[in-house]
């Protein structure tokens, strides 16, 4: 019986193998793989059954099973029985033998079937398969594949039948006429052959260890005839292709003197073959194995091949591979392997052949032979030994090449010859050169496109040197003594710059080898080593370059570590000192980066590094050619700027150290005549040098530059500096440059107490007679010469006592560079340099005339202040691009002014000095262009915070002109530019602050309201009016309490000027700050009141000026105290929608809260009063009636909004809250869907084309911001922002949804304005008997949510609001009725307590709701079984037993329903009710176990809450399931956070289900067969998943009860559906069911 069932099994999957989707496909073949390791015996039998009974299924569906069949057999071969392995093989025999056609994929499988079985049972494959394999006939073409693969996967079981296979096979080689046939017989004996070999090669565990080569060898040669003489001529590329992979295995088995014999034909037919074949790989492989085959024999007649084999594999390597394409590399590696074989057999004759191609003029065959070159020196040491002179003299011309392919290769060569001692040859140093001179190439800039494959960047030639480079330092033993001190020669010559980084590392390697080995006195023998470069070349040279550090892949610290490591051969004197400094230096580089290191202060260090190792050395000599050799490496500096300024004070430094006066002197007179005045960085670098070693030498320097005066360089005759007699104008004035610089540079150098007499005498006497200059570099050098002698003067010990007589002169002539510079733009640093100047200069003694100051400030305002704005556009096409530094520019010359203007204040801080200032900025500050404003307030503030810095008051004293600044500023703060804006608060903030100080407070004293300035200034950013205007009226609330009484009138007198500023908003921000300032110190401002209102409004119509706004705003007020109700009957005559003229006048009427609330009681009674809309019919037959808003209403809707929108209304507003609330409120339902009246329709829409409507008029719209703005007015903006947090105001406005935004209304009331809802209740009540359906669906949503929180409870409101709502139970609108339930249910959040108190009552209701006869869509009931999900952790165990059973029967239908919400209200609910199950035990459990396959597979339902519901609902079924495993794994698993792994998941529950409830196995699967018709996928998916899980973990003697039939039939057909997922889990289930067979 299980043997038929296994069977039947087996038979449904195999009918589905038809099945043309590949995932059911792969799982009907994992299932018969599946039940094949159950009964691996019955299955093979029952797949050949089928196959033998199927003799017409198709071959694409038996290659399925054949393929099972093979896994099957794979992984029980072992367990295989005799006589099962007998059938599968005579089935697979067959099945591959069926066809004479090839039919690939499935012969290919039943012979892999054989192959399988062979493994174990080869002598029974063989005796079956040897019946199609008989003399004289053809055999298929799969018998000789099936024999090729048995011979590699079974070779000890294979060989010994070969001799037989082979005697009958040759003979059958003459009949093969189809290539096809041919090819197969070439692919056994490639595959013969290589298994004898390794049947040989293995002979101790060979079972026949007699087996010899020449058992084979005439058979394979026999073999060898047919295939080289015939098939290899064949026109059929493949068949070649295949005969050539055979002749290589099948040379090693040749007789040897056939092979002798052979050869001569053998080796030109294979290579003729390459003329023939795009892919190579396969001849140069066999080829190679003939190769090696022939010198195993010793073979005679080999070197007469030698030549043509030579010319036809040397193209092959010359042919680049292509590392996209495997085959081209492995045919390269396998050429090489050629000419390794040849290479050690002929190596005369292999180098004659390749070094004369390393001439040849073709790139290809260069690299090639080089590749050559690289594989015989590494695999044929031994017979290169003798060759190695012969091979360096050979490669000469390949160091000349300048193809990166080539040196490449050459790089590779190298590398080949340092392993195998060629370089320690004469000739090997020039390899080494080669190497570095690579290393040196300059590194490329990252290219974006692609490179092409024959296209190499030197970049990449670069990189593989250095990495050789280094590895023959650190990894070659041998090459120490060879690199070692000879790299030492690459490091000084300008050229090798780019390798010195790994020309250090490997030289410091080195030398740290030879220390270790004991050599550190002798680490650099000069005596044998003539050509290395001194220790004082090698110690500029290092020190140097090491003043870019990150340069050259951050040579710096390479160049450092290898000068510390050289320390002892510099100088022994150094040890110590180097030791401690130089890994101080290297780590502060690795610490930093490019952007983070001050590159002033690394050369400083740098530069103190140098006087240290000066001092420590103090020896004059070794000074003295030190700084000889320093001077001569200047010139090879030329093209490296920042290194050559580095040399320069490097040399500086020196000849500071140096006692020989003389040699300073001749130093300094060299520099003088060899530097390349032309290059800016030069001029620096030499004046710097000149500066420095003035610090030691100063008479020297001073008298040098006396002499370079005087000499005839400028008069360009014949003297002392006669080399500079053919220089140009041009190159004068940059020498003259230059001198001056050097003056500058030696005054700030050198010793103070020295220098200071000096400056007049000797160094401004020689820089006076060159102002006179038009050329601008000779100016800038001049002004920072100037600069710097002040700043030396300033910086001097007794600058205080030092008078600097010609300081005036001095800044007269910065003043006339200034002016001398054109207005329209900025083209150069003269102005910035100069003011700097100056900024040092008026800091000096004697004090500047008050003319001189003058000149000097207004020159400087005029020559910055008034430059035209920056344009960017404008300026990068001016400075092609180079916007940046003119934005920097203009930057640092603002900067420049500010110091200057800070400078000359500092001289006389006191209010005169400062009204002083101001007299020359006002103009600049009130100009009408923005640029020159914004400029000039910047300034000022920068002034005014620096004068309060600065500020130190001893005496109190009056700011008299305080008044009139503030006037100057404070209008300032609604500029129309921002920035003006910002930095006017700045400059009222800090006289304020000046003012407090002048009133005897501290200056760290902090004053509340002059601090709230600093926060009014974020009002400030952007330009909107009315926040400016109020921003403005705060800060004149702060100047009003803040000035003292007698300025207050100079301030008012100044305001009223500032009316007239030619700034609009300036001059409204005075109007503002005057009228603010006379409310807040209490000046009474009479006003004319116009009489009536429509004046009013025609002049707001007119002026749109503000303080005419304020005025008419107060005038209404007015009004309206005197004649309310005419003023509001007037108003509400307005026409609708109201201009914004007329909102300002009922915003008017909120200033005074009495006043306001008879207002607005007036405009609710208008509210109440009429209608809320009229119905009027459509005029289209059968149209609906249109609901359209009754004027009267809308109109009073909309001043309640503009009244409240009024801050100043609030106190009113809190006064009428109930009324106010529930009164907009019912407005706001009643208006839900009605329409404006057709007049009004068409205004509103001319209007909000014209930008007039301020708001929307739709009634409902309307009606809603009235609430909004009710209720923020009210106290209760937490409210607002709640409401619109949850989208409850646009839900308001929906006809369907509208009862949710007013429940989201109730909620927020709820929690943030409860005090008021008595009231509001009370106002409500009655509204619920209302005539209009939506005023009842809105007083009933709004008290269902109040229901929901405690405070109805704390307010004693509860009672009344539940009967209210049992009393809508039974109300005309189902809307009502669902709404109520949701009340009663929302008792359960907001009163648990009352629960229990009212539980009868309240289950009753819901029982009744879920009961609803009028409720075609289970609204109701939908309602009410979420409510009850509620109620039930709150209500008496008594109550809820007797309905329990009635509740979970009525739900149950639910499960399955097509609406989601109510899957997932009952699921919630059943989940609830398991808790009550206790008393009732086994009835509820029995309706769990009804409901548990349902929730299981509704875990796969597609709508999210529905599973979450169901994870629910089983966690809290699982405690009463009575299995603790299961109980558990509902916990654990079925988290709501935790995402669930579904398969594995259902695989543990029924494994849980099946040890605890065994015999329920039947009853959950005839549930799970329900499904199998479910309309949705994943859960007919799950369906056969679940009952394959119940199937795998089921014990035996419960499998009975289960009705196979059905269940198999039931599969069968689901095994039809149209989706794949579905087939997939039917066929997984399917080879499963073996379990229960």
């Amino acid at each position: 019986m299980m043997e038929s069932r296994i069977k039947r099994l087996a038979t449904t999957l195999m009918d589905a193998t038809t099945d043309k989707d590949p995932l059911v496909q792969e799982q009907i073949y994992n299932a018969l793989c599946y039940l094949g390791e159950s009964e691996p015996e019955e299955i093979l039998n029952a797949c050949d059954e089928y196959l033998r009974q199927h003799d017409k299924l198709a071959y694409p569906h038996r290659v399925i099973i054949l393929k099972a069949m093979e896994t099957v057999v794979k992984d029980n071969i072992d367990l295989l029985e005799k006589s099962t392995a007998k059938v599968v093989i005579f089935l697979a025999s067959n099945e591959m033998t069926k066809s004479k056609e090839v039919i690939r994929d499935w012969q290919q499988a039943a012979s892999n079937v054989l192959v399988a079985v062979g493994q174990r049972f080869i002598n029974k494959v063989m005796e079956e398969v040897l019946t199609k394999f008989q003399p004289g006939i053809l055999p298929h073409y799969f018998v000789m594949q099936t024999f090729a693969n048995l011979s590699v996967s079974n070779v000890f079981g294979m060989v010994p039948f070969l001799n037989s296979i082979l005697g009958t096979m040759l003979p059958m080689l003459g009949m093969a006429k189809q290539d096809h046939m041919k090819s197969v017989f070439c692919y056994a004996l490639q595959h013969f052959s290589e298994s004898i070999q390794e049947y040989l090669a293995n002979l101790d565990k060979a079972p026949d260890p007699t087996v010899r080569k020449d058992t084979f060898s005439n058979e394979i040669f026999s073999a060898y005839e047919v295939l080289f003489n015939s098939w290899l001529q064949h026109r059929e590329a493949k068949l070649r292709l295949a005969v050539v992979e055979a002749l290589g295995p099948m040379s090693y088995l040749m007789p040897s003197e056939k092979l002798e014999e052979q050869l001569p034909k053998l080796i030109p037919g294979i290579l003729a073959l390459y003329k023939k074949h795009t892919e190579a790989f396969y001849i140069s492989k066999s080829l190679c194995q003939i190769l090696e085959a022939s010198v195993n024999i010793g073979s005679r007649s080999l070197d007469v091949q030698l030549d043509p084999l030579l010319g036809t594999l040397h193209p092959q390597i010359c042919a680049p591979a292509d590392p996209s394409v495997p085959l081209t590399v492995k045919n390269h590696t396998e050429v090489l392997r050629c000419f390794t074989v040849l290479a050690c057999s002929f190596p005369d004759r292999v180098l004659a052949f390749l070094l004369p191609k390393l001439e040849s003029s073709n790139e290809r065959t260069r690299v090639g032979t080089l590749l050559i070159m690289r594989q015989i020196i590494n695999s044929a040491p031994s017979q290169m030994e003798i060759k190695k002179p012969f091979i360096l003299s050979s490669m000469k011309l390949p160091l000349q090449d300048s193809n990166n392919k080539v040196k490449r290769a050459v790089v590779q060569v190298i590398s080949a010859m340092a392993h195998h001692g060629y370089l320690e040859q004469p000739g090997g140093e020039a390899m080494l050169e080669f190497l570095v001179r690579q290393c040196a190439l300059p590194a490329e800039p990252p290219r974006k496109q692609p490179l092409d494959a024959d296209d190499l960047a030197s970049d990449s030639v670069r990189s593989i040197s250095v990495n050789t480079l280094f590895l023959l330092s650190t990894t070659v033993d041998r090459m120490n003594n060879v690199l070692w001190p000879y790299l030492l020669e690459f490091v000084t010559p300008i050229q090798f710059t780019n390798a010195l980084t790994p020309l250090c590392k490997s030289l410091m390697y080195l030398a740290t080898k030879k220390q270790e080995e004991g050599e550190n006195a002798s680490l650099i023998r000069y005596d044998l080593n003539a050509n290395l470069p001194s220790r004082y070349a090698l110690t500029t040279r290092l020190l140097v370059v090491s003043s870019q550090p990150y340069a050259g892949e951050c040579r710096g610290a390479a160049a450092l570590r290898l000068l510390g490591v050289l320390h002892y051969s510099v100088h022994p004197a150094l040890d110590l000192l180097w030791n401690k400094k130089v890994p101080l230096l290297v780590e502060h580089v690795e610490e930093n980066t490019e952007s983070s290191l001050c590159q002033k202060e690394w050369e400083e260090e740098l530069l103190l590094f140098l006087q240290e190792t000066l001092a420590a050395v103090s020896d004059n000599t070794w000074i003295c050619h030190f700084v000889t050799e320093m001077c001569r490496q200047l010139n090879s500096y030329n093209g490296f700027v920042l290194e050559k300024n580095f040399l320069y004070k490097c040399i500086g430094t020196t000849l500071g150290a140096c006692a020989s006066k003389d040699l300073v002197q001749k130093h300094l007179q060299e520099l003088l005549e060899t530097a390349r005045y032309h290059e800016e960085a030069e001029r620096e670098g030499l004046a710097s040098c000149f500066g420095i070693c003035a610090i030691n030498h100063l008479e020297e320097t001073l008298a040098k530059l006396e002499d370079f005066v005087r000499s005839d360089v400028f008069k360009k005759s014949v003297g002392l500096f006669s080399i500079f007699k053919d220089r140009s104008d041009n190159e004068v004035e940059k020498i003259k440059s230059t001198l001056i610089l050097c003056y500058g540079y030696v005054a700030v150098y050198a010793p103070k107490e020295l220098v200071l007499s000096r400056i007049e005498a000797d160094i401004l006497k020689n820089i006076f007679q060159y102002f006179n200059t038009k050329d601008l570099t000779l100016k800038l050098c001049l002004i920072r010469s100037i600069c710097m002698i002040s700043q030396a003067i300033y910086n001097g010990v007794k600058c205080g006592d030092f008078i600097f007589s010609r300081k005036a002169e001095l800044v007269a002539q910065m003043v006339e560079f200034i002016k001398a510079e054109p207005l329209e733009a900025m083209r150069t640093p003269v102005r910035q340099r100069a003011m700097i100047t100056c900024t040092y200069l008026v800091i000096l003694e004697p004090h500047l005339s008050d003319p001189d100051r003058t000149e000097l400030m207004d020159t400087c305002l005029a020559g910055v202040l008034a430059l035209p704005p920056l344009e960017p556009g404008r300026e990068r096409e001016e400075s092609g691009g180079d916007a940046l530094p003119k934005e920097m520019l203009y930057g640092d010359t603002i900067s420049a002014l500010k110091d200057l203007l800070k400078s000359l204040l500092q001289r006389n801080l006191t209010p005169h000095g400062l009204q002083d200032m101001f007299a020359h900025l006002g103009p600049w500050i009130k100009s009408n262009k923005e640029h020159e404003r914004q400029r000039a307030v910047e300034v000022s503030a920068t002034l005014l915070d620096f004068y309060l810095s600065k500020l130190n008051v001893s005496t109190v004293i009056p700011f008299y002109n305080l008044g009139v600044l503030i006037a100057l500023f404070s209008p300032r703060c609604s500029d129309s530019l921002a920035s003006v804006r910002q930095h006017a608060v700045d400059c009222v903030y800090c006289l304020l602050y000046i003012q407090l100080c002048y009133e005897g407070f501290a200056r760290d004293h902090r004053d509340e309201m002059v601090e709230g300035l600093k926060a009014l200034k974020k009002g400030l950013e952007e330009p909107d009016f009315t926040v400016l205007f109020h921003t403005c009226n705060n800060i004149a609330m702060v100047i009003g309490k803040r000035v003292p009484p007698d300025q207050l009138m100079s301030l008012l007198l100044a305001m009223f000027e500032g009316l007239a500023d030619p700034d609009k908003n300036c001059s409204r921000a005075a109007t503002v700050m005057i009228n603010s300032l006379l409310k807040e110190r209490g000046g009474v401002l009479q006003e004319k009141v116009p009489d009536i209102m429509s004046i009013i409004h025609s002049k707001l119509e007119e002026v749109d000026e503000e303080h005419i706004r304020k005025a008419a705003q107060q005038t209404v007020y007015i009004l309206a105290s005197q004649h309310k109700s005419v003023v509001v009957s007037s108003l509400l005559g307005s026409a609708l929608p109201f201009d914004s003229h007329t909102c300002a006048m009922w915003r008017s009427l909120a200033t005074e809260p009495a006043l306001t609330s008879q207002i607005l009681e007036q405009l609710l009674e208008k509210v109440n009063r009429d209608v809320p809309y009229k119905e009027s019919k459509g005029f289209l037959l059968g149209s609906g009636a249109e609901r359209i808003a009754t004027p009267l209403p809308l109109a009073a809707t909309c001043a309640l909004y503009e009244i409240m929108s009024a801050p100043e209304s609030g106190a009113a507003v809190l006064g009428l809250y109930p009324p106010l609330f529930v009164t907009l409120l019912l407005r706001v339902s009643c208006t839900v869907g009605v329409q404006l009246p057709k007049n009004l329709q068409s205004r509103e829409r001319r209007s909000s084309s014209h930008g007039l409507a301020p708001r929307s008029l739709h009634p409902c719209s309307c009606a809603v911001e009235t609430l909004k703005v009710m209720l923020a007015r009210g106290g209760s903006e937490e409210v607002t922002r709640a409401v619109g947090n949850a989208g409850g105001w646009e839900l308001m406005t929906s006809p369907e949804r509208h009862h949710d935004g007013v429940a989201a209304l109730a909620g927020a009331m709820a929690r943030h304005a409860g005090p008021r809802l008595p009231l509001i209740v009370k106002n409500l009540i009655p509204t619920l008997s209302s005539v209009f359906d939506t005023q009842r669906i809105t007083s009933t949503a709004f008290l269902a949510e109040l229901l929901s929180s405690n405070v109805v409870n704390d307010l004693m409101l509860l009672e009344t609001v539940m009967d209210n709502m049992t009393g809508r139970q039974k109300d005309a609108c189902t809307l009502v009725r669902m709404l109520a339930l949701r009340g009663l249910g929302n008792i359960a959040s907001g009163s648990p307590e009352k629960v229990r108190k009212h539980g009868a009552k309240l289950l009753a209701s819901m029982v009744n709701g879920m009961d609803d006869k009028d409720d075609p869509h289970n609204l109701v009931a939908l309602e009410a079984m979420s409510s009850l999900s509620k109620l039930l952790d709150h209500v008496e165990e008594r109550d809820i037993q007797s309905m329990l059973l009635h509740i979970a029967i009525r739900i149950r239908p639910f499960f399955d329903s097509e609406q989601p919400d109510l899957r997932q209200s009952s699921i919630m609910l059943f989940g609830n009710l398991s808790r009550f199950s206790e008393g009732n035990c086994e009835v509820f459990f029995e309706q769990i176990l009804n409901g548990l396959v349902t929730l299981l597979l509704h875990l796969q339902d597609p709508k999210p809450e529905v599973v979450k519901a169901c994870k629910f609902a089983l966690r809290m079924c699982g405690p009463n399931m009575g299995c603790e495993g299961l109980c558990d794994m509902f916990l654990n698993h079925l988290r709501e956070e935790r995402s669930l792994h579904y398969g594995e998941f259902m695989n543990n529950v029924c494994k849980h289900l099946m040890q605890s409830y065994p015999e329920m196995l039947n009853r959950l699967i005839l549930t799970n067969l329900f499904y199998f018709k479910s309309n949705w996928v994943d859960i007919r998916a799950a369906a056969p998943m679940f009952i394959g899980f119940l199937v795998l973990h089921v014990d035996e003697e419960h499998c009975q009860q289960v009705d196979l039939d059905q269940l198999i039939s039931a599969l069968n057909l689901l095994l039809k559906d149209p989706v794949p997922a579905v087939r997939v889990k039917v066929a997984e289930t399917l080879g499963r069911l073996v379990r229960i067979l």
